[in-house]
């Protein structure tokens, strides 16, 4: 590999370079070994932020990432593999009912899921509410888990794009994360390198999500997709609206509950819409079109395969989930409809209650959330519960209280109704 001096691959991007394959290969790889500085790279990344890369430079890009370590190989998993990558949100708990839905249905999936920071949400941090299960499997476990069972969640291993895990530590403590370059790179490497032969994208758009303009999250969807067919796995995006929390529940222990809901065939309409939309694009990615996940709900299959996947990973699919000492009920002054939930100041109301972190070391609390007792275009009368907060401690509650309190709105008439599934990207 050619040697070159941090310095002047720096300067090459702050003066609007396009950075060449062999500049891409040797940063990569030196600022993981450790040869290329934390602020070296925190310069690139800025500069990257502001001048932007080309489609070619990405996939060079992405692809050093994942040259960075190892590349899962499942040929040895007799079902075809699709995995699903939210970007996201507020009460998204789709990966949990999804993932056994979709081995339901003959597919295995694969998913490598995190931890929620901020005001959304952790996968790892819900399922981990439940006693006894365990987010960390090796490699050989993994795939006899998907062999088996067809569904693991789970961390992403040590040996999976190493250089992303470095990266993504220094972006969220300087300024960077909102690259698009770098968040499709990130994104696109763990899932490449965990081996899946598909891929479905949930783009979220609105106030709760990450992307808060529909051109933001489809300039993101679509750079997402070219890298995915440039590594050879099919990929699909939606755009999916994040301007309400989805369904009711917010927070680690609520939504597990919430997901058992859907997958005994009930819970909310809005969480059932989104995971049977996921479901039915991961099923055709996967090439089994015919297969009918609505079925596998309603049959009792996709509860049988939640069931394996919890016990396969130490849970215990029915043990009482943890709960909150303290519970505040917010009731509503005014009679009205309900204009409004913001996804945002709920996400941030379930974060100071404790369901969250502020930085990735620091714990969170299972029972900790909230629970919506109305959702956009119900009617409300003065006196009704809007909302209850829940928390281990009661400190917690008054500014919580106050982000909520400030996320609904009570209005004269129902507002317009907004597509869930914004638009779709292959």
């Amino acid at each position: 590999m050619a040697d070159f001096a941090a310095v002047d691959v720096i300067r090459a991007k702050r003066d609007g370079a396009a950075l060449s394959d062999a500049q891409v290969d040797w940063v990569v790889d030196a600022y993981t070994r450790g040869q290329v500085a934390d602020e070296q790279m925190a310069a690139l990344a800025m500069a990257i932020l502001l001048n932007g890369m080309t489609a070619p430079e990405i996939a060079r890009w992405t692809a050093a990432m994942i040259s960075s370590g190892e590349r899962l190989d499942l040929s040895a998993v007799d079902r075809p593999t699709v995995d699903k990558h939210s970007t996201g949100g507020v009460g998204d708990k789709i990966t949990l009912p999804l993932t056994p839905l979709v081995a339901a249905c003959g597919a295995a999936v694969p998913q490598l899921s995190g931890r929620g920071l901020g005001h959304t949400g952790g996968t790892l941090d819900k399922l981990e509410s439940i006693p006894g299960w365990r987010a960390s499997l090796g490699n050989e476990e993994f795939i006899a888990q998907l062999r088996g069972v067809g569904a693991v969640i789970c961390a992403a291993g040590a040996g999976l794009a190493p250089a992303d895990r470095k990266l993504y530590a220094l972006r969220d403590v300087t300024g960077t994360v909102e690259a698009i370059p770098l968040i499709a790179s990130s994104i696109m490497s763990k899932k490449i390198a965990e081996g899946t032969g598909a891929l479905v994208l949930d783009v979220k758009v609105g106030s709760g999500a990450f992307m808060k303009s529909v051109d933001q999250a489809r300039q993101l969807a679509r750079t997402m997709v070219e890298l995915g067919g440039a590594q050879g796995v099919h990929t699909v995006a939606l755009l999916t609206d994040m301007s309400t929390p989805l369904g009711l529940a917010i927070g680690n222990a609520v939504e597990v509950t919430e997901s058992v809901e859907v997958l005994a065939g009930g819970g909310p309409a809005d969480v059932v819409e989104l995971t049977l939309a996921l479901a039915r694009e991961m099923l055709d990615a996967a090439g089994l079109p015919d297969a009918d996940p609505a079925a596998a709900l309603r049959d009792g299959r996709a509860m049988d395969a939640w069931r394996a996947m919890l016990r396969a990973q130490g849970g215990d699919p029915d043990a009482q989930l943890p709960t909150a000492r303290e519970v505040e009920v917010v009731r509503a002054d005014e009679s009205g409809v309900v204009a409004q939930v913001d996804a945002y100041g709920m996400g941030v109301a379930a974060w100071r209650l404790g369901a969250g972190r502020a930085r990735k070391e620091d714990a969170v609390s299972a029972p900790a959330g909230v629970l919506l007792h109305k959702r956009p275009g119900d009617p409300v009368r003065a006196g009704e519960p809007l909302f209850e907060l829940r928390a281990e401690d009661a400190d917690r509650i008054p500014e919580a209280r106050k982000e909520a309190v400030r996320a609904v709105r009570i209005a004269a008439s129902a507002p317009e109704k907004r597509p869930l599934v914004l638009e779709r990207i292959s």
